[in-house]
């Protein structure tokens, strides 16, 4: 069945192209719930949610631009609303009190990608949801801040914070692959 009788279907409350969907779907967008989430059990708290919105709101989707994208774009901000019920906080740490220091392709090439997941998931709230939006996703600062409700200065700020926490790790990750040479 092709996508958009697929879609059409689900318009209409049919429970088996739902499942359809899911099945489709479900791997990338709890790829994308892992990036937002503390632990493997909220990602999929995170996903089941974002199904759910997903097909009360089909219906919006006027089959204009990707479908895939309009699916991403629900899932991230399902996974953004539950951190704002739970928190409601950012810390803001002033720009000029962090150095843009970033992560360089060789430190990403001399750490596995596993490892690398890990430590962006490790990261506090705001920095991790700050770094994979937009590192990860290609959201501007402006569309982080109204995302998050913060400003484009915390948006940066956290950013920078994020990537000054990364690479520590990945430095004393490196010495420590070293020390055991």
């Amino acid at each position: 069945m092709s996508l958009d009788r697929l879609i059409e279907n689900c318009k209409a409350n049919d429970t088996k192209a739902q499942s359809e969907l899911y099945t489709l779907f479900s791997s990338t967008l709890f790829s994308l719930c892992l990036k937002y989430s503390r632990s493997y059990a909220e990602a999929e708290d995170n996903l089941q949610d974002a199904f759910i919105t997903i097909f009360k709101k089909i219906n919006q989707y006027k089959n204009k631009g990707s479908f895939e994208g309009w699916i991403k774009r629900i899932t991230i901000n399902t996974a953004l609303q539950r951190y704002r019920k739970q928190s409601g906080v950012f810390s803001i740490i002033k720009e000029e009190d962090i150095a843009d220091e970033t992560i360089t392709e060789e430190d990403e090439n001399q750490v596995s990608l596993h490892y690398l997941l890990k430590i962006i998931q490790e990261l506090p709230d705001q920095y991790r949801l700050v770094f994979n939006l937009y590192v990860l996703d290609g959201y501007s600062h402006q569309d982080i801040a109204e995302a998050l409700k913060i400003n484009t200065g915390t948006s940066k700020s956290n950013l920078a914070r994020a990537r000054q926490i990364l690479r520590t790790k990945i430095k004393a990750y490196k010495m420590g692959l070293q020390s055991q040479s």
